[in-house]
């Protein structure tokens, strides 16, 4: 069996995949992977379905022995890797042989890095997922001494590279109208996109504080709002003011007044967002929404033409030897177009 050993990982590392949809009732959020996009980007690498799971490394990497020949894909924050030593490729396949270590360091930007398996980590599925959803207490965090099992792979291609689409450095948030949008006046929903906000340093799977000089943002009769349905990307108001936006382990209920809701499609940039990333709020109207929203699932479905054979250097190629070399080479003095003459 095909399957990684951690030998090192960092805090808050779980694995994921596209999490529980339709258990709110169950009092259980959807969960998931922080970036849907990496999820994507890591299945186009490895050519298989997009709702395999990763090993999602909060800001922290870790290191990593293969116990077979497995295929492997690196995608989200961009951390440095190596295998053996020799440097890797980010948002690029690979294949590990058996004894190889694998090590990964920490997030030179964003947050969330992901590690992929060929055939997808298939560890036991809880409530017909393996995504852990650390609030609710399903799953657990991955620890030293853990084996991260591979699926059956059914693919064979590594040497793949993705221009990741940049959401590492904060940026432009598009935000719709929701349910208690009516309760903020006007004039605060206006102040509310004109304001410059930085991510705060409370964050986790469940939210993000959004930071901002001036006063809060309340809405009329905010003490007495009532417990509502809440789904990722709902901008939720503190007692004082402050904004969360809210993620993938959201809580299925709140009272806070929410001001709006962010696009699905642009949640990544918040989850990405390290301390200190600037971010700006644009209201849009939920026909534009949508239509961006439906634009961002057709790239998701593109992804896989756009992965392209890595440059590799044959000074770091560890399999160098596995590749034919000379096949195709003729002769300098011998006319090549003559019969037998190509050697």
């Amino acid at each position: 069996m095909s399957a990684l050993r951690v030998l090192r990982i960092g805090p808050a590392a779980s694995i994921q995949d596209q999490g529980r949809a339709g258990r709110l009732d169950q009092g259980i959020s959807c969960g998931g992977a922080a970036d849907l996009l990496a999820l994507a980007e890591g299945a186009a690498l490895l050519r298989q379905d997009g709702g395999l799971a990763a090993l999602e490394l909060a800001g922290m990497g870790g290191a990593f022995e293969a116990t077979a020949p497995v295929r492997i894909a690196l995608t989200g924050a961009p951390m440095v890797a190596s295998l053996d030593g020799a440097p890797l490729a980010w948002n690029a396949s690979h294949l590990l042989q058996a004894g190889q270590r694998l090590d990964i360091g920490a997030a030179r930007k964003g947050v969330y890095g992901y590690l992929h398996l060929g055939g997808g980590i298939a560890s036991e599925a809880l409530l017909g997922a393996r995504a852990a959803h650390l609030v609710s207490g399903l799953g657990r965090t991955v620890v030293e001494g853990d084996l991260l099992p591979a699926g059956t792979d059914t693919g064979r291609e590594t040497g793949l590279g993705l221009a990741a689409e940049d959401r590492f450095q904060g940026g432009e948030l598009r935000i719709v109208e929701s349910f208690q949008s009516s309760l903020f006046a006007q004039e605060v929903r206006a102040r509310f996109a004109e304001t410059a906000f930085t991510r705060g340093s409370r964050a986790n799977r469940m939210g993000v504080e959004m930071i901002s000089e001036g006063e809060g943002f309340a809405a009329a009769g905010q003490l007495n709002v009532l417990s509502e349905i809440i789904v990722p990307g709902d901008v939720q108001m503190t007692g004082d003011g402050k904004p969360f936006v809210l993620l993938r382990e959201a809580q299925t209920t709140g009272g806070y007044p929410r001001i709006g809701s962010v696009l699905p499609c642009d949640l990544t940039r918040v989850a990405q967002a390290q301390a200190g990333t600037a971010l700006r709020f644009r209201w849009i109207s939920l026909a534009e929404g949508l239509a961006a929203q439906a634009q961002y699932d057709k790239m998701i479905k593109a992804l896989p033409t756009r992965c392209k054979p890595l440059l590799r250097d044959p000074a770091i190629m560890q399999d160098l030897l596995s590749y034919q070399l000379i096949s195709g080479v003729v002769s300098a003095d011998a006319e090549p177009f003559e019969s037998g003459d190509i050697t």
